[in-house]
């Protein structure tokens, strides 16, 4: 079975002055199936990690410049940056002139730790989620398949970087067997 995944690269798009300023929807994993999709706090993460890498090594990201620019909701994008500083994705700069910068380069950043430091584990299948109230269990067919398909998105998440999906260099096609 093939599972093909492509990334959209994130990016402003300015429209006439009725739409002005919409945000295009940006750095979305897209499958055939539409299997898994990622949260709006996952979308801004990835926006305001890309803006961080396109301004350089040294530049301090501001929480409110941020929100401006991508139109995102300002409390709803200081909680996204601290829950990032928190995991070690960026560092925050305290200050009159701090803000956010990456802890570390675009291309060590892997688009699997991202979304789990802001969604928790990626799961397409609750089975297995510790809960177990899944009434079939004992009957279930497509629980193996499922979490050998789980498995390679996970894999192919976490072998991509950052700066592979800002310049477009993601689209894959994984196997499951």
């Amino acid at each position: 079975m093939n599972f093909r995944l492509t990334w959209v690269k994130c990016y402003v798009m300015f429209i006439s002055d009725k739409t002005s300023r919409r945000l295009k929807r940006s750095a979305i994993l897209l499958s055939e199936s539409s299997m898994l999709k990622l949260t709006k706090k996952t979308d801004y993460a990835l926006m305001a990690i890309n803006y961080m890498s396109c301004q350089g090594e040294e530049f301090i990201a501001n929480t409110r410049t941020i929100s401006e620019i991508y139109n995102i909701p300002l409390e709803l994008l200081a909680k996204i940056l601290q829950r990032l500083a928190k995991k070690g994705i960026i560092l925050s700069q305290n200050g009159p002139k701090g803000g956010y910068i990456l802890a570390k380069e675009p291309a060590l950043i892997t688009v699997g730790e991202v979304i789990r430091a802001i969604e928790g584990p990626v799961q397409i299948i609750r089975c297995h989620d510790g809960e177990n109230t899944c009434l079939q269990t004992e009957r279930c067919t497509v629980r193996s398949p499922l979490r050998r398909i789980e498995s390679k998105i996970i894999e192919l998440l976490d072998k991509t970087t950052l700066d592979q999906m800002y310049r477009e260099e993601v689209i894959e096609e994984i196997t499951v067997r």
